[in-house]
C-alpha cells in the first residue's frame, strides 16, 4: 500500500533520508514499499541496497508533478520499465515544459493518477490505475459511474513523520517558493496524515474496501526490479571487439614506450606486460583507450593536457601520453590506480585549460552519443548556517539581524523567531537542497543511460545525472574527470606568443630537459616564481625555501605536503626538519628504513601508506589500497575499514612484531593517512611547474602577459603587472590604436587589453575594434569622435584612462574637445577618407594645471589599480627607507619598513585567537613576509588593503627570513588633487562652445 513514499531526495518536499524512510517502514510492520520521489531518480540504489540489507522489498518510480500539481505516479516493473520512466522524465525536463495530463502508453511501468484524474471520464489503459489513499475513500461516492473498481488502488503516500518533521517540510516549502511561511499556500503542502502508518491501521482503514488492497497487491507483486552491481556500466569496447581493444592498447603502449624509454629497458617491458595483464583481467582497455582517445583529439586541436591523479602511477598511462609522469623514476604502484583486490574503477583526472574544457566534453557527447554520455552530479546540502539564513528569511528576518546572531550566537535565545529557527536548523543538516554539476566527472556508459538515471539540463548546457560518484561507483561506473584550470592556459598562450613575437616554435613537452636545465634550477632555487602553476603562493615559496628546493623529486615532495591540514600535523616540520639531517633520523624499525627512507620516515604520500601496509604489515597490495581509501575517507561504511585494522594486527602478529610496535606504526599510519597526497598527483603538478618554470626562466614577459590574459593564478593582476616590471617589462594603459581586447606584448613593452578596464561598456569597445579593423588606425581625437559611434559618458573614460595620450594633446584639453564635439546630439559620420580634416570648433582654453597623482588616480578607478609605484601616494615623508633586500643580515633586529599588501592569509591559533600572515612588497619592489600574532593582531588590526608602515623583528626558520610583526598602521594616501576643486558641469563650458 505504500505506493507514493517521498525521501529527501523530493528536494525541498521530503524530509526523511533513504535510511530513515526504510527503518520507519520495518518499525510500521512493512515489507515491501516504494520509493515515488518528486521529478526525481537520485534516491533509488541506494534505496534497493539498503532495502535489501532490512529485508524490505524494493519497488522504485517518479511522482511526476507540475509544481505542487501531482499528474501521476509511475511504478518500474523491472528495468525496461525504469528505462521508460526515465526517458519521458528526461524529455520534459529537457524541454522545460509541464508534463501533460495523461501519461504515455508504458509497456513496463504501472501509471497511478490521483482521484482527482476521474473528473474527466477517462479511459484507463492496460498498466493505469487510480490511487486512492484512505482520506479520499468518501471521494470515490462522486465518481462512481467513471471509477472502475478493478482499476483503484489502495495506497498511501509518505513525506515526514511526526508532527517536528511535518514542520520542517512546511519550511522546506517555504524555502522553495520563497515565500514567508506565513504566506505559503495549503496546495504547497503535503496532507498531514503523510506518516508510516502501521499496517494493522492502514489496513483497517481501507476494511472496506478489500478489492482495493487486492488490486493493489498484485499490482506490487507484479514489480520486480533487479540491480546488477557486479558489471561494468562503462562503454565495453573502444574498437570492435575486446581482442582488437587488447591488441590496439598494446601496439599504443610499446610505440610509446620505444619514445619514453630505452629500447633495452627490461624493468620497463616488465612493468608494462603487469599492467597490461591486470587491465586485460579488469577489463579496462576501452577505459584506457577511451582517455586516450580525447587526449589525442586535444593534441590534434593544439590544446595542451595534464594527466594526474592515481592515474599517473600507470606506466601504461604514461607510454600512451595520458600522462607526463615516470612512474619507473618515482617508483609508483600501479596498484594506487588499478586495485586487483577491489570492485571499484579507476578513473583519470585529466586537466585541459579553463576556455577548451567544454569543447572537450562537447567532442565525447557527440564521439559516444547523448544517451551514453552525461555529467556526474553532486547534492547541494543544507547546512548550518546557510540553513539558518535560509529558514531566517521564511520568518522575515532581515539580513542584518542574521548576520548579527550568527556571529554573537549568544544573542539569538533573545529572539522568539530565532529560538524556532536554531531548533530547525539541525534538522535540516545535510539534507539535498538540489543538484550541482560535479567538478569534472563524466559518464560513457555501454548501455543508454535511461536504464540507470533520467537526465537533467544544466545551465552549461549538458545534462547531468541524478545522483552522485559514489552511486556511481557502487552501481559499476569508471568517471573520467575531464577539469579545468588556468595554469595551462597560461602555458599556451605564452607558447603562441613566442611562436607569434619570435617565429620560436617551443615543445613545452621535454619535461626531462627542463628537470636538467642550469638555468631553470637557478629560477626554482631563487624562488622567483611568481605566476608559475602551483609554485607562486607565499606559502608555497617559503616552504620551497626552507627545503632548498632546486630539482624535481624534492618539488614532487613540496607539493604534496604544502596541503592543508599537513603543517598543523606536524609532518610538514618534521619532514624539513630531516630533509637537512637524514643522518638522525631515528627508525622504528629497519623495514621502516628500508620502506620510507627516501622521505625519511615520513609518509608524506599515499603511495607510503601503502608501502608500509604491504611491506611492514605484509598485506597486498591490494588490501594496502583498500587501507588507504579507507582513511581517506573513500568508503561510505565502517566495515570494511575495521576488517582492514583487523587484518593489520594479525599480520603484524605473524611477523613477530611486538604490540607495541605495531600499535605506534599503526598510529603513524593513521595520522598521516589523512594528509598525506597521491604522489602522482604531486609529480604531475610538478612536471607542470616545471613547464612554466622554462617560460618564466627564457621568456619572462611574454609568461606574464599569458597569465594576466588567463585571468588566473593566486594573485590579482595589479601584482602580475608588477611582476613584469620587475622583469624588465614596461606597462602602458589603454592606447585607442595601439590596445587589443586582450593585454598584448610588443617588444619589451606590455600594452594592457581593453578588458581590464571597468567602465567601458562591450558595445563601445566592439565598435572601436572593428572600426580600427576596417578603416585603420585614428589619426586624432576628433577622427575618433566623427568614426566611433559614442557618447560622452563613454568617451570621458577614454579620456581620463588616457587611452588618446599618443595624440599629444592633455587629457583636460581632450576632456573640453569631447563637450564640444559631443555636445547638442552630434552623430558620427560614415567613415570616408576626406580630401580635407574635419574643421573644428575652435576653442580658447585657459592655462590648465597638470599634477600627475591625477593619473595615478583615474588608473585607480578605471583598473583597480595604478600602473606606477603606489608609495608615490603616500601622503606622508617616508621616514624608513629600509628594503627586505638583506633581511639575513638584520636577524634578531627590530626593523621598521613600508610595505604595500599584497595578500593576506588569516587562520586561528591554537588558543582559538586569530592571527595573519601577510605578504607585502618594499620600496625596493621586492617581497617579504610577515607574522601578526593573536596580541598583535588584535591591537594593530589589517586595515584592507593600501600602504603600511611596519615594525617587527627579523626571523628565521630553516633559513627563511620574515618579519614577527609588533605594531604597524595604515598610511594615508595624498588626496586626488580635483577632489578639492568644483567639478566641471555642462553649464560652464556654454560660453566656449561656437554656434
Amino acid at each position: 500500500m505504500y505506493l507514493n513514499c517521498h525521501s529527501y531526495f523530493s528536494f525541498n518536499y521530503g524530509t526523511l533520508s533513504i535510511k530513515d524512510l526504510i527503518i520507519k517502514a520495518k518499525t510500521a510492520g512493512c515489507n515491501s514499499f516504494a520509493l515515488t520521489d518528486i521529478n526525481n531518480v537520485s534516491g533509488i540504489f541506494d534505496f534497493i541496497k539498503e532495502c535489501k540489507k532490512a529485508d524490505i522489498k524494493p519497488i522504485v518510480g517518479v511522482e511526476f508533478r507540475n509544481s505542487y500539481e501531482m499528474k501521476y505516479i509511475t511504478l518500474a516493473k523491472n528495468q525496461k520499465g525504469l528505462y521508460e520512466i526515465n526517458q519521458f522524465l528526461s524529455a520534459y525536463l529537457a524541454s522545460g515544459k509541464p508534463f501533460p495530463q495523461k501519461a504515455p502508453p508504458f509497456t513496463n511501468t504501472f501509471t497511478i493518477y490521483p482521484v482527482t484524474y476521474l473528473e474527466s471520464n477517462p479511459t484507463l489503459d492496460e498498466n493505469e490505475y487510480i490511487g486512492v489513499r484512505f482520506w479520499e475513500i468518501s471521494r470515490l461516492f462522486k465518481y462512481q459511474k467513471q471509477a472502475a473498481v478493478h482499476k483503484i488502488l489502495a495506497i498511501h503516500s509518505v513525506t515526514f513523520h511526526d508532527k517536528i518533521t511535518f514542520n520542517l517540510h512546511r519550511l522546506l516549502r517555504a524555502i522553495d517558493k520563497n515565500v514567508l511561511l506565513s504566506k505559503l499556500p495549503k496546495s504547497e503542502e503535503a496532507c498531514p496524515e503523510e506518516t508510516f502508518v502501521d499496517i494493522a491501521t492502514l489496513l483497517e482503514k481501507f476494511s472496506n474496501c478489500q478489492l482495493f488492497l487486492r488490486n493493489t497487491t498484485l499490482i506490487m507483486n507484479a514489480c520486480n526490479f533487479e540491480l546488477d552491481v557486479s558489471t561494468n556500466k562503462n562503454k565495453k569496447v573502444y574498437t570492435n571487439s575486446k581482442k582488437g581493444d587488447t591488441e590496439f592498447l598494446r601496439k599504443l603502449t610499446f610505440d610509446g614506450a620505444a619514445i619514453r624509454y630505452n629500447k633495452n629497458h627490461e624493468k620497463v617491458f616488465e612493468r608494462i606486460e603487469s599492467e597490461l595483464k591486470i587491465i586485460d583481467k579488469m577489463n579496462f582497455e576501452a577505459y584506457f583507450l577511451m582517455t586516450w582517445d580525447v587526449i589525442n583529439y586535444a593534441k590534434n586541436r593544439g590544446y595542451f593536457h595534464v594527466g594526474r591523479g592515481s592515474g599517473a602511477n600507470s606506466i601504461v598511462a604514461y607510454c600512451i601520453g595520458i600522462t607526463d609522469v615516470d612512474p619507473i623514476e618515482l617508483n609508483l604502484y600501479f596498484e594506487r590506480f588499478i586495485n586487483p583486490e577491489r570492485t571499484s574503477p579507476p578513473d583519470f583526472d585529466i586537466d585541459f585549460s579553463w576556455d577548451e574544457r567544454n569543447e572537450i566534453i562537447e567532442y565525447i557527447f557527440k564521439r559516444y552519443g547523448k544517451e551514453h554520455v552525461c555529467l556526474l552530479a553532486t547534492y547541494n546540502t543544507f547546512q548550518r548556517n546557510s540553513a539558518i539564513r535560509e529558514l531566517a528569511k521564511v520568518f522575515g528576518l532581515p539580513k542584518t539581524e542574521i548576520d548579527t546572531y550568527l556571529k554573537y550566537p549568544e544573542k539569538a535565545h533573545t529572539n522568539e523567531y530565532m529560538r524556532y529557527i536554531l531548533k530547525y536548523a539541525p534538522l535540516m543538516d545535510d539534507i539535498p537542497h538540489n543538484l550541482s554539476i560535479h567538478a569534472g566527472g563524466i559518464l560513457v556508459s555501454e548501455e543508454p543511460l535511461f536504464n540507470y538515471t533520467a537526465l537533467q539540463p544544466m545551465p552549461k548546457g549538458f545534462p547531468i545525472c541524478q545522483w552522485d560518484m559514489y552511486v556511481a561507483e557502487e552501481i559499476g561506473f569508471a568517471k573520467f574527470d575531464v577539469l579545468s584550470q588556468r595554469g595551462l592556459g597560461h602555458i599556451k598562450m605564452a607558447v603562441d606568443i613566442v611562436r607569434e613575437n619570435h617565429g620560436i616554435t617551443i615543445d613545452i613537452h621535454q619535461v626531462q630537459k627542463f628537470k636538467e636545465d642550469e638555468n631553470i634550477r637557478k629560477k626554482l632555487q631563487s624562488n622567483e616564481t611568481m605566476g608559475c602553476f602551483y609554485v607562486e603562493s607565499p606559502a608555497m615559496r617559503q616552504l620551497m625555501w626552507k627545503l632548498r628546493c632546486d630539482n624535481y623529486l624534492t618539488l614532487v615532495a613540496a607539493s604534496s605536503i604544502i596541503r592543508p591540514g599537513v603543517a598543523s600535523s606536524g609532518m610538514m616540520k618534521a619532514y624539513i626538519e630531516r630533509h637537512h639531517n637524514p643522518h638522525n633520523i631515528d627508525y622504528l624499525h629497519p623495514k621502516m628504513k628500508e620502506l620510507l627512507e627516501d622521505t625519511y620516515g615520513v609518509m608524506i604520500y599515499q603511495e607510503d601508506v601503502i608501502k608500509v601496509a604491504h611491506g611492514f604489515a605484509g598485506m597486498t597490495l591490494g588490501e594496502a589500497d583498500m587501507l588507504r581509501r579507507a582513511m581517506s575517507g573513500k568508503y561510505r561504511a565502517r566495515i570494511e575499514f575495521e576488517k582492514i585494522v583487523d587484518k593489520w594486527f594479525i599480520n603484524c602478529k605473524e611477523k613477530g612484531y611486538s604490540d607495541e610496535l605495531a600499535k605506534e606504526v599503526w598510529r603513524q599510519v593513521e595520522s598521516f593517512a589523512g594528509y598525506s597526497f597521491s604522489k602522482a598527483h604531486s609529480a604531475s603538478y610538478a612536471v607542470e611547474s616545471y613547464q612554466s618554470l622554462f617560460l618564466k626562466t627564457y621568456y619572462p614577459l611574454e609568461f606574464i602577459t599569458a597569465v594576466i590574459n588567463n585571468f588566473g593564478g593566486f594573485y590579482r593582476t595589479e601584482f602580475y603587472i608588477h611582476e613584469a616590471k620587475r622583469s624588465g617589462g614596461t606597462i602602458e594603459v589603454p592606447d585607442i590604436n595601439e590596445s587589443e581586447f586582450l593585454t598584448t606584448i610588443k617588444g619589451k613593452t606590455i600594452w594592457l587589453g581593453w578588458v581590464h578596464v571597468k567602465s567601458l561598456e562591450m558595445k563601445i569597445l566592439e565598435r572601436i575594434l572593428k572600426e580600427r579593423q576596417v578603416n585603420g588606425r585614428f589619426l586624432s581625437f576628433s577622427d575618433f569622435a566623427h568614426r566611433v559611434a559614442i557618447g560622452l559618458e563613454q568617451l570621458i573614460v577614454l579620456v581620463r584612462l588616457g587611452a588618446f595620450r599618443n595624440f599629444g594633446v592633455s587629457k583636460k584639453e581632450l576632456l573640453w574637445e569631447a563637450h564640444l564635439l559631443l555636445h547638442n546630439n552630434f552623430k558620427p559620420s560614415v567613415y570616408k577618407e576626406a580630401l580635407f580634416e574635419y574643421l573644428e570648433p575652435e576653442t580658447n582654453l585657459p592655462t590648465l594645471s597638470f599634477d600627475p597623482l591625477e593619473d595615478m588616480y583615474d588608473e585607480i578607478e578605471f583598473l583597480d589599480f595604478t600602473i606606477g609605484s603606489p608609495f608615490d601616494l603616500c601622503a606622508e615623508p617616508l621616514e624608513s627607507t629600509l628594503t627586505s633586500d638583506n633581511l639575513h643580515e638584520l636577524f634578531g633586529k627590530n626593523i621598521s619598513l613600508y610595505g604595500y599588501l599584497v595578500t593576506w592569509k588569516s587562520i586561528r591559533a591554537k588558543n582559538g585567537n586569530l592571527m595573519g600572515f601577510g605578504y607585502f612588497y618594499d620600496l625596493s619592489g621586492k617581497f617579504f613576509d610577515t607574522v601578526h600574532f593573536p596580541y598583535s593582531l588584535e591591537k594593530y588590526p589589517l586595515r584592507g588593503s593600501g600602504i603600511y608602515y611596519l615594525k617587527g623583528k627579523v626571523v628565521e626558520d630553516f633559513g627563511f627570513y620574515s618579519i614577527d610583526i609588533e605594531s604597524m598602521r595604515k598610511v594615508e594616501l595624498k588626496p586626488d588633487p580635483r577632489s578639492v576643486s568644483e567639478p566641471l558641469s555642462d553649464a560652464s563650458l556654454g560660453f566656449l562652445i561656437s554656434e
